[in-house]
C-alpha cells in the first residue's frame, strides 16, 4: 500500500511560467516514430512561501540571449534546435503577474544541468542562491572554460573559476509517498524536493501543497510528455552524430521507475502531475487545479502556441 502523503496545512503560491521552446524531433521522444520536427514547450514556476515570504524560481527555461551559455550551446546547438525565447523573461513574468521585483528572489532550485532549465543566475537574480540535486557536480565539472566542446557551465562548475553563488541540497533526506528520498524545503510539508533519477546525475523533482489543499507534482523532465508517462508511448534511442547511441534518459531503468512512482502519485494520490514540456492539459482544458496556475495572458500564449494539432 502506498504510504499516504503528510498531513499539513501548510500550502504555498504556485505559479506556471513560460520558458520559452525550441524544435525537437519525434523519433527521439517515441520508440518507432518518424523524426518529424514539433514545438517543444517549456515551463518554469514561481514558488511563494507566504509564512517566511520565501521566493523560490523552480528552474529558468530558456535565456534570451544564446550568449548566456557556453559555446557548445551557443554555436552548435542554438540554431540547431531553434531556441525561441519566451515574449516576457522570467524575472519580468513574476514581477507583471506578483508584483515581485528579481532582488527579491531567494532561491532557484534547478530541476537538473540542461541548457534549458539552467543558466547563469548572477544578473536576473543577485541576491538568490542556486540548488542542484547531488551528483550533479561531480557530473558537470569542470565545464566549459577548461573544456570547450562541454555544454556544462563552468560558471557553476569550474572550481576556480565559478561565479555563480550556489550549493549542492543536503537533506535531510526522508520517504515521501513512494519516492525514498525526499527534503522538506521549508520544514512545514508544504514544498517537497524529490531524488528522482534517471534523466542525469542529480535529477529531481518536487511537489507542492497549494492554497486549495491539491498536490502539483513538478515532474521536469522526469518524462517529456504525457504518452510516456501513460506508458502508452516509449523511449526512443537514436544515433548521436559521432555514431554513438543516445536516449533522452541516461539510465532508462531509473527513468522507468521513476515514472512508475509517479503515476502513483497521480493514480493513488491524487496529485496533479506538471511536466517541464507537456501541454497536453493545456490542450484539454479540462484540469482546473493545473489550469489555475496560468494567468490570462499566460492562457493566450499557451492558446497561441499550442494549436490544436500538435502532436502532444
Amino acid at each position: 500500500m502506498t504510504p499516504p502523503l503528510p498531513s499539513t496545512d501548510a500550502h504555498v503560491r504556485l505559479s506556471l511560467l513560460d520558458g520559452g521552446s525550441m524544435t525537437g524531433l519525434m523519433s527521439m521522444l517515441h520508440a518507432g516514430s518518424p523524426p518529424e520536427p514539433f514545438r517543444l514547450y517549456n515551463w518554469a514556476f514561481y514558488i511563494h512561501h507566504e509564512k517566511t515570504d520565501r521566493h523560490v524560481v523552480w528552474d529558468l527555461g530558456m535565456a534570451a540571449d544564446r550568449d548566456e551559455y557556453p559555446p557548445f550551446i551557443a554555436n552548435r546547438l542554438w540554431d540547431a534546435v531553434q531556441v525561441t525565447a519566451p515574449r516576457e523573461t522570467i524575472p519580468q513574468q513574476i514581477e507583471r503577474r506578483h508584483g515581485i521585483t528579481a532582488d527579491k528572489i531567494d532561491t532557484v532550485i534547478f530541476s537538473h544541468a540542461h541548457f534549458d532549465h539552467c543558466h547563469p543566475i548572477r544578473n536576473i537574480f543577485p541576491n538568490a542562491t542556486g540548488y542542484f540535486g547531488s551528483g550533479t557536480s561531480d557530473f558537470c565539472s569542470p565545464g566549459h572554460f577548461k573544456n570547450p566542446d562541454t555544454q556544462w557551465d563552468g560558471r557553476f562548475f569550474d572550481p576556480e573559476r565559478a561565479t555563480e553563488r550556489w550549493e549542492t541540497l543536503r537533506g535531510p533526506w526522508v520517504s515521501f509517498g513512494p519516492f525514498e528520498r525526499a527534503m522538506d524545503f521549508f520544514g512545514d510539508g508544504s514544498f517537497w524536493i524529490i531524488h528522482a533519477p534517471g534523466h542525469m546525475p542529480g535529477n529531481l523533482g518536487a511537489c507542492v501543497r497549494i492554497e486549495d489543499g491539491n498536490w502539483v507534482l513538478l515532474g521536469s523532465d522526469c518524462c517529456h510528455s504525457r504518452p510516456l508517462f501513460d506508458g502508452t508511448e516509449d523511449f526512443a534511442e537514436f544515433t548521436l552524430a559521432d555514431g554513438t547511441p543516445g536516449c533522452l534518459h541516461m539510465d532508462v531503468s531509473a527513468a522507468k521507475d521513476t515514472i512508475a512512482r509517479m503515476r502513483i502519485m497521480e493514480q493513488d494520490l491524487g496529485v496533479h502531475i506538471a511536466l517541464a514540456h507537456d501541454i497536453s492539459w493545456i490542450l484539454k482544458g479540462t484540469n482546473k487545479t493545473l489550469l489555475s496556475l496560468l494567468d490570462a495572458e499566460l492562457v493566450h500564449v499557451a492558446q497561441e502556441k499550442c494549436p490544436v494539432n500538435t502532436p502532444l
